[in-house]
């Protein structure tokens, strides 16, 4: 799976964004093949890892598959540096059936390093 996305991938540094916790508020991926940008708010757990919410009759449900790997665009929190490009990896797909996030799939996103 790709991105469609007309920015260059901009470099990062060593630092690794999981580690830190609402560093971004929301990340932005268009799937190969689909015109239509998707911007979804980021959350952490208490692990800290990312995770976005996605409607349980969304269409997008049915294109992403744990595993696939896209460039995502992460909108931060940073004034100094708004936006940053990285490797995003699905981790893991769950549907909450009756808790907070009730009638969502929770999307664990992580961020592909590296040395990965």
């Amino acid at each position: 799976m790709s991105v469609l996305h007309s920015a260059q991938i901009k470099p990062h540094s060593d630092h690794n964004p999981e580690m830190e916790p609402n560093r971004y508020y929301s990340v932005e991926f268009a799937i190969s093949g689909h015109d239509i940008l998707y911007q979804f708010k980021l959350w952490n757990d208490a692990s800290n890892a990312l995770f976005v919410l996605i409607k349980e009759e969304s269409a997008l449900i049915e294109q992403l598959k744990p595993g696939n790997v896209f460039t995502g665009k992460y909108y931060s929190n940073d004034s100094h540096n708004p936006i940053e490009f990285w490797k995003t990896e699905v981790r893991s797909i769950s549907k909450d059936k009756k808790g907070r996030f009730k009638g969502h799939y929770l999307v664990d996103l992580g961020i592909v390093t590296e040395d990965q």
